[in-house]
């Protein structure tokens, strides 16, 4: 019984319990990476393209950043693999845990204010349309890139803080950011309390009030097209989405986290909700820049011709097999493929 207590509790649940969510976790962290990735580096291209052109507006920008801070979680989705894989054993050093998790946990908070960001120009756009044409620079959306990156990655660092505290319990090392001793606790529990009133609720808010009154101007203006107001609402939806089902739950383990005084175990379905932004956020840059959906438009009509493509090669090679079949010679089926 005192090995038991003093085992992690991921061993202690057992592997038929344990298994299963591990597969899933496994597999859903393989779909993001093999859907996200593409995604987030065919809308960098477009957004690298509308940057370079001489006074890009400060929402693209934005939009850039949260490219940015989507590959870099993506990028980082195969150590979140390797641990799913591994039953949440961490076999790597304790260097390249703190940066994975610093890296993927700062990324997920980058997002949050550049998504408030990007709805407060809209909201701009459209309610002050004078003058945020006259104070449209590209300095704003770089200070507010940059913002939101040194807040991100300031608050975060309470993952290396509490990974190297110097406590007088042992630490366990058989786990990435978690299986945290009393005194390491101590000091995570109300950072991650604060955390996410700065780094979550706040930008919610902003966020929610913004495309409330973006959506309902667009919706009232008769002389904005159906296709734009369907834009609009789906825009303020999938950013809503984002807030609610990938952030909410991750950061709502940490209001109660700090009440129950203890690391939660369902933080780790929370973290890959976390982690599912990435590939939500490509539909968000579809809806917000011309410049994407011309970009995936363009790779989609790609995609269909090589399809096209594929069909007639093997069409032509099911055709050139069928006459031999029939003929039992090899002679005529010369003839079929001369013809075609």
């Amino acid at each position: 019984m005192s090995e038991k207590i003093l085992m992690p509790p991921f061993i202690s649940l057992g592997k038929m319990d344990q298994q299963p969510r591990n597969l899933a976790l496994l597999f859903l962290y393989f779909l993001s990476f093999l859907l996200g990735l593409p995604a987030n580096l065919l809308a960098l291209r477009a957004f690298l393209g509308r940057v370079r052109q001489p006074q890009p507006a400060p929402i693209h920008i934005l939009l850039l950043s949260l490219t940015l801070a989507d590959l870099l979680m993506l990028l980082l989705l195969p150590f979140k693999m390797y641990e799913a894989m591994n039953n949440f054993h961490w076999g790597l050093s304790v260097a390249l845990c703190a940066f994975t998790a610093y890296g993927f946990y700062s990324g997920i908070y980058c997002s949050t204010w550049l998504l408030a960001g990007i709805s407060i120009e809209r909201y701009r756009s459209v309610a002050f349309p004078v003058q945020y044409k006259l104070t449209r620079r590209p300095l704003y959306g770089l200070i507010a890139a940059l913002v939101s990156w040194l807040m991100s990655f300031g608050h975060c660092s309470i993952v290396i803080i509490v990974l190297y505290l110097p406590t007088q319990a042992e630490k366990n090392t058989t786990v990435c950011y978690d299986g945290f001793n009393p005194e390491q606790l101590d000091v995570l529990l109300p950072v991650r309390l604060e955390l996410c009133l700065v780094l979550f609720f706040i930008p919610m808010f902003v966020t929610i009030f913004c495309y409330w009154r973006f959506v309902r101007i667009m919706l009232s203006r008769p002389q904005v097209g159906a296709r734009k107001r369907w834009r609009a609402v789906a825009l303020a939806a999938v950013t809503l989405f984002n807030f609610l089902v990938c952030f909410g739950p991750y950061n709502l383990s940490h209001v109660i986290g700090f009440f129950q005084r203890q690391s939660l175990d369902w933080r780790v379905c929370a973290v890959f909700l976390g982690a599912l932004n990435a590939c939500v956020d490509p539909l968000i840059f579809y809806f917000s820049s011309s410049a994407v959906r011309r970009a995936f438009h363009k790779r989609q009509q790609k995609l269909q011709n090589w399809g096209a493509w594929l069909l007639r090669f093997w069409g032509r090679r099911a055709g050139n097999q069928t006459p031999e079949k029939d003929s039992g010679g090899l002679g005529m089926t010369n003839a079929n493929y001369t013809e075609d």
